[in-house]
């Protein structure tokens, strides 16, 4: 066990075993990797407001201390952003569970093999190589997700969704005003659901996919790479649906547009993608 109150640039290096990471900061840039060393904090910035770190039981803390409860008129001056502001990189075991939030700043997650989840106000999002559960919340920003496995719920009230490289075994991704771009390897078994209220969504998978597929959009447009997907048509034409299988429809593709198009687009297989299939 030990605590930390870090007010300049540091590295603290713990010999202890973390199990579980807690990070809550106001301002700035949060990078997570997990690691098969030993576990890490190194802070390269920060402004007037010190860092609590505290390792208890396997549970690793860093905070800002007080830690503001909401920013208020202050924090849209600009005057919260400099005091509270910190660049800090962390390493943990692989296998910590770990929970992330940021009111103000630019958050990387990368490597951790459990429950990830992460919470960002305002900013941008990056999230590589995970696997168990992960999520990520953004009030206003991106988020990019590259190389997910397992289970992912991706959610942003104004901003841009993006899942590339990836099979995961679910997805869900909703977004009030922004695009979701999804480029997949052949999600085999793989439930997806994907919805924007006022954006356009984007989906490209192998042509040798397994996917049923139906697709939904109120006030847009429904276009499809695969001649198996067809199209449908209700009403005076303003809600339209197309569906269909694709080879033997193991996994689930739904999509729903309120105001936005949809795009279904085919992807050539490649060598690379057959070798990858091999047990």
């Amino acid at each position: 066990m030990g605590s930390w109150t870090v007010d300049g640039p540091r590295r603290i290096t713990l010999d202890e075993p973390v199990t579980r990471l807690d990070v809550r900061l106001v301002s700035g840039r949060l990078n997570v990797v997990g690691t098969d060393g030993p576990a890490r904090v190194d802070v390269t910035r920060i402004s007037r407001r010190p860092l609590v770190v505290e390792l208890r039981d396997g549970h690793l803390s860093i905070r800002h201390e007080p830690f503001p409860r909401w920013p208020g008129v202050l924090w849209w001056l600009g005057q919260l952003r400099r005091r509270f502001r910190a660049e800090v990189s962390v390493a943990v075991p692989a296998q910590a569970l770990a929970d992330l939030h940021l009111v103000d700043g630019a958050l990387v997650a990368s490597g951790l093999r459990r429950d990830t989840r992460v919470d960002v106000t305002s900013g941008q999002v990056t999230l590589m190589g995970l696997r168990g559960r992960t999520s990520a919340k953004v009030v206003s920003g991106p988020v990019e997700a590259l190389g997910i496995g397992g289970d992912l719920d991706l959610e942003t009230v104004s901003g841009e969704l993006i899942l590339a490289d990836s099979a995961p075994e679910r997805v869900r991704a909703h977004a009030i005003s922004g695009s979701i771009t999804c480029d997949l390897d052949n999600p085999r078994g793989s439930e997806i659901r994907l919805s924007a209220i006022s954006g356009s969504i984007t989906v490209r998978v192998r042509e040798d996919s397994d996917l049923s597929v139906h697709l939904h959009t109120t006030s847009g447009r429904i276009t499809s790479g695969f001649p198996q997907i067809c199209g449908g048509q209700h009403g005076f034409g303003a809600v339209k649906d197309s569906h269909g299988v694709l080879g033997a429809g193991a996994g689930k593709l739904w999509a729903s547009a309120t105001s936005g198009s949809i795009a279904l687009l085919a992807r050539p297989v490649t060598d690379a993608d057959d070798l990858e299939d091999l047990p």
